[in-house]
């Protein structure tokens, strides 16, 4: 695919996406020393080892071994052919691509392309009815009674299905979908009379969008009465799966990244009014409880995520499954407080934006405080024995926290509480303290952002030619002048074969005229197993460090270690020869003749 764009364009899309910039729209990255770091989002893991290399606009990582440029990170992350991932790209930097002679491929399927592709239209189209047609009234009066601007309306493009049973079926056939694709979708649902009717009649329309922006699901508010659920999701398929998504996050992203916290919310309506007052670092689930895939995809992007559920006993059985949910996977997590009648929409009608944000978002509860509440629910701390037991449940919870500061303060609020001793209470602290796995202590301090990938990718031992052509092809991918003088004295001569084919590649691309470039040249390189040796090779050392005196040594040791393996070939040869010829004495001086020369190696 990529040898029908022009090189210079494809150059051009590169050098206008950072590959900080828009991997850091997927993962949350910190700077340590040269590169950043980060969770990596390919395999689960609580220490990050996910590198990325600003210098060298490549990534890496050191657990799981995958590696690339930014074309590679979008055709692993979202499944994208080069092309999407080029488009994408383009689209994001504002970089025009030639229509002619390309072909456009796609990773989807040709019905999964059309399942988008109705989705598209069915948005524009309940977007417009709401805004401008009398089928779209009743819509827009429930939502102008909720306090929705037309702003808001506008970004998060709600519509309104009409109350017809063949609204939308006449209107996608026309255009050439199939019913059965769309049953499939969810779009169209079934009767018991045979029918096919539209799943979505009589309700308002929220666009459910994936991170990239496209619409993949409606979720719908029903206006109608009609005894049907007040609210109705696409039905679960290729596309729409809940656990997998969160509303808004599309929207939301950006906001999380710049405020560097998350907030969950329960509903559409919560994340609509909160968003349209401001708060836009917010997301919702979906009707269901949290999911692990859910809280990892939060993890990606921010250390701490606020949960503000419900006000209601449901909303708190909720927000402490979430968050035992969410600190196991390693996020630091607060809860906001609501009356027990509120809600996140509800509060912001009666109170306004800038109240939901100074009383509950920033006033929003420590995890610790909040189970202490919590668990006042569950005991009658006027009887002694189940005020005991109280008491050690968190002191137990207390003894998983690292903070030697938050324990003391909670350990002071047990004390004024209570009426016991400071001391007393330390000591039964250090007794279950002894008590926690160490793996349970690990999930307190996995966010350490520091160079403990290296234990993950322990370095093998090679011999000394091997290191040599390894350190001499990573000055090579960085400097022209070192690769020409590499070619002119040592040629393809290398003793490891993949180090003969890459050298081979490099040579070509310097000799058309391209400067020092590893994510350009990767893409040179059709093979998934040279693309990861030229990564760990880019990454292995800085040219800035190298010397005429070094480069020359590593030289005269690889063609040592020519010389000597074409010497033991020949010696084998000759031991082979002599054990044919019955000459056992021959075979035992060529046979030490073969140790010494491995001695001499070693």
């Amino acid at each position: 695919m990529a040898n029908q764009i022009p090189e210079p364009i494809i150059e051009e899309v590169k050098k206008s996406n950072d590959i900080v910039d828009v991997i850091g729209e997927y993962i949350q990255l910190k700077k340590q020393g040269k590169n950043y770091f980060g969770l990596c989002p390919f395999h689960g893991e609580n220490t990050p080892s996910f590198s990325v290399t600003q210098e060298k606009q490549i990534f890496r990582c050191f657990g799981c071994g995958k590696g690339g440029n930014v074309f590679s990170f979008l055709m692993e992350m979202e499944n994208f052919t080069f092309y999407e991932a080029l488009k994408h790209l383009a689209d994001r930097s504002g970089v025009e691509l030639p229509t002619t002679s390309i072909k456009k491929e796609s990773s989807l399927s040709e019905e999964t392309e059309q399942m988008l592709s109705a989705y598209e239209w069915l948005t524009k189209l309940y977007h417009h009815l709401i805004k401008y047609q009398k089928d779209g009234k009743d819509g827009l009066e429930y939502l102008k009674s909720r306090g929705i601007t037309k702003e808001t309306l506008e970004e998060f493009q709600i519509g309104y299905a009409p109350n017809k049973r063949d609204f939308t079926a006449k209107f996608l056939t026309q255009k050439g979908y199939t019913k059965p694709m769309l049953l499939k979708s969810g779009i169209l649902a079934g009767n018991d009379n045979n029918e096919v009717i539209d799943r979505f009649r009589g309700r308002v329309i929220f666009p459910i969008r994936n991170a990239l922006g496209r619409t993949v699901g409606f979720g719908g508010r029903s206006l109608t009465g009609d005894g049907g659920p007040k609210y109705l999701n696409s039905s679960e398929g290729e596309l729409f799966q809940k656990s997998k998504l969160l509303y808004n996050f599309d929207l939301a992203k950006r906001h999380i990244r710049k405020e560097n916290e998350a907030i969950l919310m329960e509903g559409y309506m919560d994340v609509i009014s909160a968003y349209q007052a401001g708060v836009k670092n917010v997301v919702a689930t979906m009707g269901t409880a949290l999911t692990e895939t859910q809280a990892k995809l939060l993890n990606r992007y921010v250390d701490t995520v606020i949960i503000c559920y419900d006000g209601d006993s449901a909303g708190i059985e909720a927000r402490y499954k979430a968050s035992l949910l969410l600190r196991s996977i390693g996020c630091d997590v607060r809860i906001a407080n609501l009356d027990a009648k509120e809600d996140p929409d509800s509060y912001i009608q009666q109170h306004g934006g800038e109240a939901f944000r100074e009383r509950v978002i920033r006033t929003s509860d420590s995890y610790m405080s909040f189970f202490m509440r919590y668990q006042r629910r569950h005991f009658n701390l006027q009887v002694e024995s189940e005020r005991i037991e109280y008491i050690e449940r968190i002191l137990k919870e207390l003894s998983m926290i690292e903070s030697a500061l938050e324990r003391e303060y909670y350990i002071h609020e047990l004390h004024k509480e209570f009426d016991l001793s400071v001391e007393t209470l330390m000591s039964q602290l250090t007794q279950y303290d002894k008590r926690v796995p160490a793996a349970n202590k690990d999930n307190q301090s996995n966010k350490s952002y520091t160079n403990q990938y290296v234990s993950v990718n322990k370095k093998k031992l090679y011999p000394a030619y091997v290191n040599a052509e390894k350190r001499i092809l990573s000055y090579m991918l960085q400097d022209a002048y070192i690769a020409e003088k590499v070619q002119y004295e040592l040629g393809a001569g290398f003793n490891v074969n993949d180090h003969k084919i890459v050298a081979t590649h490099l040579y070509a691309f310097y000799e058309e005229g391209n400067a020092p470039d590893i994510s350009l040249f990767m893409e040179r390189l059709s093979d998934e197993h040279l693309k990861n040796q030229v990564i760990e090779l880019a990454l292995s050392s800085d040219v800035q460090n190298s010397t005429e005196e070094e480069i020359d040594d590593y030289l005269r040791m690889i063609h040592r270690e020519a010389n000597q393996s074409q010497t033991k070939k020949t010696l084998k040869e000759q031991q082979k020869k002599a054990e044919r010829e019955n000459d056992p004495l021959e075979a035992a001086r060529l046979a030490m003749e073969l140790i010494q020369l491995q001695k001499q190696e070693k």
